[in-house]
C-alpha cells in the first residue's frame, strides 16, 4: 500500500510571490528582533523599566515579538491565498 497525497500536486504559480513576501516579512521581523537584542546588549538596564500595567520592557517587548509573529503569519496566509485565487482565476481554473 502506497501512501501518496490525496490530490496530485503540480507547480505552484504563486511560489515567486510567496518567497518574496516571506523574505520581506522575515526582514521586518528580523529588524524588530535585532532591536530587542540591541537593547539587551547596549542598555540592559532599560529592560527593567516598567512600561505598561506593571510589566517591564523585557516582558512587553518579548510578548510584542510573539504577537507580531502571529500577525505576520495571518497576513502571510491571507495574502498568499488571495494571490493563489487571483492566479487561479487568470489561468482559467487549470493547474
Amino acid at each position: 500500500m502506497f501512501h501518496e497525497p490525496a490530490a496530485k500536486q503540480g507547480r505552484d504559480p504563486a511560489t515567486e510571490y510567496k518567497t518574496r513576501l516571506g523574505l520581506w516579512m522575515f526582514l521586518a521581523y528580523g529588524l524588530i528582533y535585532a532591536g530587542f537584542v540591541a537593547v539587551n546588549l547596549l542598555w540592559p538596564a532599560a529592560m527593567e523599566a516598567t512600561v505598561a500595567m506593571g510589566l517591564n520592557l523585557a516582558v512587553v517587548y518579548g510578548f510584542g515579538l510573539i504577537i507580531f509573529a502571529l500577525i505576520l503569519a495571518v497576513i502571510y496566509n491571507a495574502a498568499c491565498m488571495k494571490e493563489e485565487k487571483r492566479l487561479e482565476g487568470s489561468s482559467g481554473g487549470e493547474g
